[in-house]
Order: structure tokens, then C-alpha cells, then sequence
């Protein structure tokens, strides 16, 4: 089926009209998305970047704007690989954005953006060119993983980005950012895009979904369709969650299975949210550690990890077997404390104060409470699996060669593919399974090509945690939707 693309034109205070295609009588607006591959100046330009994301992930930074603006803090568009067209003012002026269900803003860089590379090298807003401009001026910032941008609002609640310092956006593809989320998590509390479109009757249910082109070479990189589904894009029906968290497009999901086998990590539920602006798939180390060692990914060792199991290990074994409740284990030998629910290093405060609903900014914990962590959910499933205690030890010291890299990122052998297991994640009672060829992603191609993991670690702690972001890997493989007014997220096999 042929993509019609389509430019969303901003106009006045919100959202007047879009530049629909001819044949418009279904009631759906459909942007074309293109893709590109993710390349190698990304991947320079994203570990140029680690000190930065690591200083983020120790709280130096903080959004102030609600227990929500850690998780943003946390995004990476470095390998962001799908985008479309959009257009802003009267004329419509073109910028290239990433359709980002986590997040909620629109920012396009501004013509006054004077001091800032990235923005010399994409599209610029042009205020003075508008004839519907009318001047906001209120300051806005919002700061990514690998990056941050900072301006000010337009009459029409967009960000004009008059700084962009660092890589992340020098080397970005696209221009800009129109996000998807809620407006609980929009900064300056701006009204959404996708809000105005409802509110004015621009698209018939509101309701919107994703369809990602994971076949390189072959057509259009995916579509992006407003207003309901396009049955072409998928196959058999979707299963639908209800959204647990507005904010995020957040939902419960069940257990993490490898190869069918259980990792026992989320038996009794964890959070996820569905992220279009994320193109890897983001979750726990403990069990991304997991899934690296059974694809045979290679990470970086963690001397942490070791020592905690030559000196610890046996002591946690016994804990268990005496059945100790698993989450005081690393307060009982003393390398966490107990909070009440879960071992957390001495003196650090949790991402949310539950009291105040207020984020703190603080992700920081101590590198032997969290390998001890780690090491009590590794020794569970081994224990369930009726393991003997010598083969559990040394099985947790292969684990901890495994561990991901700061940045996330482990390589594969290309030539291993076919030896690699499923990976499954179960939604609404259903396993939605990953093959390898849908988790390995490709850099390059003929004999320098290069194959690295999809899955990348990220921790979020309770409450917010443990967090899953199933990003392009995954909506690549599961066409998405994103029902706004029955407040659900729908997967099904993509066509």
C-alpha cells in the first residue's frame, strides 16, 4: 500500500488543520515514516556522550517537573531510527521529527538558535515568516540521556530550541520532536498535539498507531496512522491493557521468558511503557545480564558483581534456602538497607518521594548493594531450576562477565543467529516472543558489519520500578496501538 504523507500544520493558539490526503473519507491521517539504519558516527557520538548519561543516571540532573521527568531524563534518540515530515506555521515551514510516545512536547530548532552547531545543521523555525506567530517567550528545557535542549515557548505551545549543546542532536537525522505522551509529562504542562487533534475533530476515533518497516530496502520505513488502525499493517487480532500511569503509555506486564524458560524476574508483574522515541529495548540488569549470557552478547566485567559473589555468595545461597524473604537478603549481610519493600544503598533516597509525589532527581545506588540485588534474582531462578549449589556460583560468576557495558550496548557474533533463543514477554496473559533477527540489530554491512544486542539495561527503582521500555525492537515486531479515549495499548503481529 502506498504512503500518503502528510504535514501537520500548527496555526494560531492549537492545532487548526492538517493537510489531509485527497481520499480522506476514512477519517485516518497518515504520515509516511522513513528509516534509516543505525551507523557508525551515532555509536562514536553516543559513547563520546556516556559521561554525561552517567552523570544523569547519579542525579546531577533533574527536570523538576514531577515524578515523571526521570524516565525522560533517561531517553536516547542517538540511534532513533524512524521519522517523518511535519509542518509549523503559515506557510507551513518542513521539519523532520521523531514521533515520540514518551514524551510530549514539540520542539523544532529556532532560527535564534545562534550558539549551537546541531542547529546550523538541521531545518530552523522561522518565527518572522509566519503570519499566525505571536510571541509566548516562557522558557522551557527539557534534558534527554544523551542530550538537552533549551528556548522558549511559541504563541502555540511548541519549544523554539535555541540551545542544543553536545552530540546527541549534531548528529541526529531529524530535526526535531513531537511527542506523543500525555500531558501529565509535557513541560510547562503545554497541550499536546495529538490533544488538539482530538479536541477539534480532526481524526475520527482517538486513537492512533504505529506500523515500523523492520525489512530494510523494501518500501517505506513504516506509517504512522491517526484516527484508528489500517488492518494491512498487522495480522490476527490485538491484545489490549489498560494504561496503568497516565504519563507514559504505561501498562502491567507478566513474566520474561528466554527460550520459554521463565527468568522469574517479573512472575508477579512489572511496568512497561510502549516507546516509539526508543529504539532499543530497555529493562533490569539483572535480567538483561540474563539474556545477554544465553545470546552469548559480550558486556564488561564487573568487578563488583565478582566480589560480591566470592564473599557473599554462599551466605546469600543459604538465605534462600532457609527462605528468607528475598527482598531483606542484602540488608541481612549487610551490603543494602531495607526500606520496607527493597534493599536500597544506605543514605540514597528513592526516585519518587511517595509523600510528596516529588522527583528528586537522585537514581544514584551503591554498585555492591545493586550486584547483590542482582545476585539474589540470578540465585531464585537457579534454585527453581533445582541447580546444585556449585553450579549456581559459577554460574553467577559467568553472569557477571556479562554484564552490559555503561552504555548498554553488548556485541554479538553475527554468525551466531540461528543458535540464539526466543525471547518472550507476556502482555494481557499472551507471550509476544522476539526471534534473534528481530533483537540483533546490524551496523554495516559485509565483512565489517557488526551485530549488537537490542536489549539494553536500564534501572528504575521502586515505586516507579522496575520499569520495561519496549522500544522499536519490539513495536518493529508488534504493531501498536494507542487508545487514548478507552486509555489501552494494543499489540498484534506486525504484516
Amino acid at each position: 500500500m502506498g504512503t500518503r504523507n502528510v504535514a501537520l500544520v500548527l496555526l494560531a493558539a492549537v492545532l487548526l488543520q492538517t493537510l489531509l490526503p485527497a481520499s480522506s473519507a476514512e477519517g485516518l491521517v497518515r504520515i509516511g515514516l522513513k528509516k534509516r539504519p543505525i551507523d557508525q558516527n551515532s555509536r562514536v557520538a553516543e559513547r563520546l556522550s556516556a559521561e554525561e548519561k552517567q552523570r544523569l543516571l547519579r542525579g546531577a540532573n533533574s527536570l523538576g517537573s514531577g515524578s515523571e521527568g526521570d524516565i525522560i531524563a533517561l531517553k536516547n534518540y542517538m540511534n532513533a531510527q524512524y521519522f517523518g515530515e511535519i509542518g509549523v506555521g503559515t506557510p507551513a515551514q518542513k521539519f523532520t521529527v521523531i514521533f515520540d510516545t514518551g514524551s510530549s512536547n514539540l520542539w523544532v530548532p529556532s532560527s535564534k538558535c545562534y550558539f549551537s552547531i546541531a542547529c546550523y545543521l538541521h531545518s530552523r523555525y522561522k518565527s518572522g515568516q509566519s503570519s499566525t506567530y505571536k510571541k509566548n517567550g516562557k522558557p522551557a528545557a527539557i534534558h534527554y540521556g544523551t542530550g538537552a535542549i533549551a528556548g522558549y515557548f511559541s504563541r502555540i505551545e511548541f519549544i523554539e530550541a535555541t540551545k542544543e549543546p553536545g552530540l546527541t542532536f549534531m548528529v541526529a537525522k531529524f530535526d526535531g520532536i513531537l511527542g506523543l505522551g500525555f500531558q501529565e509529562i509535557s513541560v510547562g504542562n503545554a497541550v499536546p498535539v495529538w490533544y488538539n487533534m482530538i479536541k477539534q475533530g480532526l481524526i475520527s476515533d482517538p486513537v492512533f498507531s504505529f506500523w515500523f518497516n523492520r525489512h530494510a530496502g523494501e518500501g517505506e520505513g513504516g506509517e504512522l496512522v491517526f484516527g484508528g488502525v489500517d488492518p494491512s499493517h498487522y495480522k490476527g487480532n490485538h491484545t489490549y491493557v489498560p494504561v496503568t500511569q497516565k504519563g507514559y503509555w504505561q501498562f502491567n506486564m507478566g513474566d520474561v521468558l528466554v527460550d520459554g524458560k521463565s527468568t522469574g524476574f517479573c512472575k508477579g508483574g512489572c511496568a512497561a511503557i510502549a516507546d516509539s522515541g526508543t529504539s532499543l529495548l530497555a529493562g533490569p540488569t539483572a535480567i538483561i545480564t540474563e539474556i545477554n549470557e544465553k545470546i552469548g552478547a559480550t558486556g564488561v566485567v564487573s568487578q563488583e558483581c565478582k566480589t560480591v559473589v566470592s564473599q557473599y555468595g554462599q551466605q546469600i545461597l543459604d538465605l534462600l534456602l532457609a527462605e528468607t524473604q528475598p527482598a531483606k537478603i542484602c540488608s541481612q549481610v549487610g551490603l543494602c538497607t531495607f526500606d520496607g519493600t527493597h534493599g536500597v544503598s544506605a543514605g540514597i533516597r528513592s526516585v519518587v518521594d511517595s509523600g510528596a509525589g516529588k522527583s528528586n532527581g537522585d537514581l544514584r545506588s551503591d554498585p555492591m548493594c545493586n550486584a547483590c540485588e542482582m545476585a539474589v534474582v540470578w540465585m531464585q531462578n537457579q534454585l527453581a531450576q533445582n541447580k546444585t549449589q556449585d553450579l549456581i556460583l559459577n554460574y553467577i560468576n559467568q553472569l557477571c562477565d556479562r554484564l552490559p557495558s555503561p552504555m548498554g550496548e553488548s556485541s554479538v557474533d553475527c554468525a551466531s543467529l540461528k543458535s540464539m533463543p526466543d525471547i518472550a514477554f507476556t502482555i494481557g496473559g499472551k507471550k509476544f516472543s522476539l526471534k534473534p533477527e528481530q533483537y540483533i540489530l546490524k551496523v554495516g554491512e559485509g565483512p565489517a558489519a557488526q551485530c549488537i544486542s537490542g536489549f539494553t539495561a536500564m534501572d528504575i527503582p521502586p515505586p516507579r520500578g522496575p520499569l520495561w521500555i519496549l522500544g522499536d525492537v519490539f513495536m518493529g515486531a508488534y504493531h501498536t496501538v494507542f487508545d487514548y479515549g478507552k486509555l489501552r495499548v494494543g499489540f498484534a503481529e506486525s504484516a
